[in-house]
């Protein structure tokens, strides 16, 4: 019998393996282009630092990417899936000497301690099913003063916002995800995750019950995306 940790992440396999040709179009029109805006947040945070860096759940190197424009260094891409990696590959052609995909899990990374300057991690922590598990490696691999970095989404904690916002996530998303992809269960998936998922509150605790020092949490679009930038070693 397959433990259900495996079941979740062959289900997450084979939902990212069939909508990666529309992941970053449909990511985009779903949140209404803000997905740029909170991927250039983040890349902003790395500009001066120096390789290597892990980007973690990566999917078609989106995050990658961004980074990479920014200012060129080695970068390890790690998913899960390999469609997800062929299909980056693909198009990062003028990239390429700075991008190492692997294919793996982000529980159990096969990298030496201490090894990153920085982990970015975009979107993919909540679909990691011990998180708890997750932030060990997280600070395993990282270099002291290494930066850890997280975009994820979360619910507004103003009521008017969420209130306006609930029914998008439960009803629109899933219908308009499925009508572009031809999927709509990984969006039902999507939209159950994101509300399920920890509140912000509690997953600066789990980093800094770690060891992890906060440099800030900066919600993002009335707080529908929060951006946790902390750091291994002392806090500024």
């Amino acid at each position: 019998m397959i433990p259900e940790r495996e079941r979740h992440k062959k289900f997450l396999e084979k939902k990212f393996g069939r909508i990666v040709r529309y992941y970053d179009l449909v990511n985009s029109l779903l949140s209404l282009f803000q997905d740029r805006f909170w991927r250039k947040k983040l890349s902003g945070f790395l500009k001066d630092l120096e390789g290597p860096l892990l980007d973690l759940c990566c999917g078609p190197f989106t995050l990658s990417l961004e980074i990479l424009r920014k200012r060129p260094r080695k970068i390890h891409a790690l998913d899960l899936s390999f469609e997800m990696l062929s299909f980056g590959m693909v198009r990062s052609q003028n990239h390429r000497p700075y991008l190492y995909p692997v294919r793996g899990d982000a529980e159990r990374l096969p990298f030496k301690d201490t090894q990153f300057s920085a982990l970015t991690i975009a979107f993919g922590l909540r679909n990691l099913p011990h998180v708890d598990l997750a932030i060990d490696e997280f600070f395993r691999v990282l270099r002291e003063n290494g930066l850890l970095l997280i975009l994820e989404f979360s619910l507004p904690k103003n009521p008017i916002i969420k209130a306006l916002y609930l029914p998008y996530l439960k009803y629109i998303i899933p219908l308009l995800g499925g009508a572009f992809t031809g999927d709509k269960e990984a969006y039902q998936y999507l939209s159950q995750s994101i509300q399920k998922f920890s509140a912000p509150e509690v997953i600066e605790q789990k980093l800094m019950k770690r060891g992890f020092h906060k440099i800030t949490t900066l919600p993002m679009t009335f707080g529908v995306v929060t951006l946790y930038v902390f750091k291994k070693g002392k806090g500024y």
